[in-house]
């Protein structure tokens, strides 16, 4: 019994002394950190990409739509070309084209050589 007091002795005298931590906390944050973050909102508000039509050359593997991608770029540069992914494939989206019509005519050129190849408008 006397060993069960002593420690609830020294657990008292412990507990006098515990203390938390206090609560202050400063945060500096370097200036330009603000500037990129409103140049990014700038761009991506800018970026009209889902109101204007495109055309899909390619859906299905990762490595298929970076070789799809890859060869289309070599033989056409004056289109823009990107991957996109939606699980579970990439698709190989091209062009950016302001009204049906101009996608349909180059989309005319681009099923010779792509048969595959389709007309969307993607979607916000």
């Amino acid at each position: 019994m006397k060993p069960s007091v002593f420690h609830l002795i020294l657990l008292g005298i412990c507990s006098v002394n515990l203390s938390a931590q206090e609560g202050n906390l400063t945060i500096t944050q370097d200036p330009k950190f603000e500037q990129m973050l409103n140049e990014k909102r700038k761009i991506n508000s800018s970026i009209t990409v889902n109101d204007r039509y495109k055309i899909q050359l390619y859906n299905g593997e990762s490595e298929t739509a970076k070789k799809t991608l890859s060869d289309f770029r070599r033989d056409n540069k004056n289109f823009d070309g990107t991957i996109v992914f939606s699980t579970p494939t990439y698709k190989v989206w091209i062009g950016n084209f302001k009204s049906r019509i101009e996608a349909e005519r180059n989309l005319v050129d681009f099923k010779k050589k792509y048969p595959n190849a389709f007309l969307i408008k993607p979607n916000k």
